[in-house]
């Protein structure tokens, strides 16, 4: 088996699991936040700098990576790892995801999905059997089965469809996928927010015996609260012996309550993506270090964090360099919150370890999030 799941130990107050995940590239400690690539790169950072904030494991998008620069060049280029000069492990999800929301023109059959490029408009088709080629050639260690995810919201009867075409999509995936021994293949459990739809979709999934679940169809609009609903009810119908991924979630409050309810791995695009626009995740809680009260602020972005940024420059640097347009700026900010995260997880499973988890929730949304009981990120 290319990726094996080992639990270490479950939390007694929380029932939180902290485990490691063996891939082809590394162990790397859960649970985890997966800092995303979408392009082939974590937007604005190098492999070097993912090191050394400790990102074991990053993401790769075989929908982009299809449209440019193609999945024969990557391939000619030793995979991805040999690609974009990453020795750690690599993640790639199916591509389903970006076809339902970024191409206005699709037509979705059994089949497969007939869509334009939002780069050139041009026609293009993507199979369940296509995202597996093109995953076999971007030689991720982890894989992800081609899915559909439901809008938020959706009436039953499409919900219910779209769940069962998932269901069928996974078994040909299985029969297409040409490198188990080198990829896991990850099964996707769908189902919208109706609970025996998910609980069918989990017991199908589970029945073709993936190497790892992921729970897709969260984080696509719907409260936060709802969200946390289905996963409790959908996360134990999992097997306990194999990784359990949450797709798409990203903010402190929706890692560690995803955690506190059995999840494993996590990715999102939310730290790279609001730090591009000076939005930062502090101990304090979120800054938005373009605003002029930091003009003259000389103190660091966050006095209880060590990562590079913290150590070297001041919020008014930071704040000049944003409103400047300058690319350092954006440099300084990315690392900060990728690295944020990523040492948030590490105290996660640190708690986890020390059976602490639940008061270690309680006193690290009290900073952050204060009064702000809507929890933003």
């Amino acid at each position: 088996m290319a990726v094996k799941y080992e639990l270490i130990k479950v939390c007694k107050q929380s029932g939180a699991r902290l485990g490691r995940l063996h891939t082809p590239h590394g162990t790397i400690d859960t649970p985890v936040f997966m800092p995303v690539g979408t392009q082939a790169t974590v937007k604005a950072m190098s492999p070097e700098e993912l090191k050394e904030m400790g990102a074991g494991i990053i993401l790769g998008n075989t929908y982009h990576l299809f449209l440019r620069p193609g999945y024969d060049i990557v391939r000619e280029a030793g995979g991805l790892h040999g690609f974009m000069n990453w020795d750690r492990a690599i993640l790639t999800d199916s591509g389903g995801f970006q076809v339902f929301s970024l191409s206005d023109l699709r037509e979705i059959t059994e089949e497969g999905v007939s869509f334009r490029s939002h780069l050139s408009g041009e026609k293009l088709f993507i199979s369940p059997e296509k995202s597996i080629e093109i995953q076999n050639a971007l030689g991720a260690d982890i894989i992800m089965a081609f899915d559909e995810c439901p809008p938020y919201p959706a009436d039953r009867e499409y919900v219910r469809a779209s769940t069962e075409r998932t269901a069928r999509w996974a078994e040909r995936c299985l029969k297409a996928h040409q490198r188990p021994d080198e990829q896991a293949l990850f099964g996707i459990v769908q189902g919208g927010m109706y609970q025996d739809l998910r609980e069918e979709s989990a017991r199908q999934l589970t029945a073709l015996d993936f190497p790892g679940y992921a729970v897709g169809g969260l984080s696509v609009g719907e409260p936060k609260d709802l969200m946390y609903e289905v996963l409790e009810y959908t996360t134990p119908l999992l097997p306990a012996d194999k990784p359990r991924y949450l797709m798409g979630v990203g903010s402190p409050d929706a890692l560690i309550e995803g955690v506190i309810r059995g999840i494993d791995m996590f990715d999102c695009v939310l730290p790279t993506r609001i730090a591009r626009n000076g939005t930062t995740m502090t101990s304090q809680g979120r800054i938005v270090i373009r605003n002029a009260k930091y003009a003259r602020d000389f103190t660091p972005l966050d006095p209880e964090c060590d990562c590079y940024t913290c150590r070297n420059y001041t919020r008014a640097y930071l704040r000049h360099l944003i409103k400047a347009d300058e690319i350092f700026g954006l440099r300084l900010t990315t690392y900060h919150n990728l690295y944020f995260l990523l040492n948030m997880m590490k105290q996660v499973r640190q708690a986890i370890a020390e059976d602490r988890l639940l008061d270690f929730r309680d006193a690290f949304f009290e900073k952050y999030y204060g009064a702000n009981q809507g929890r933003g990120f």
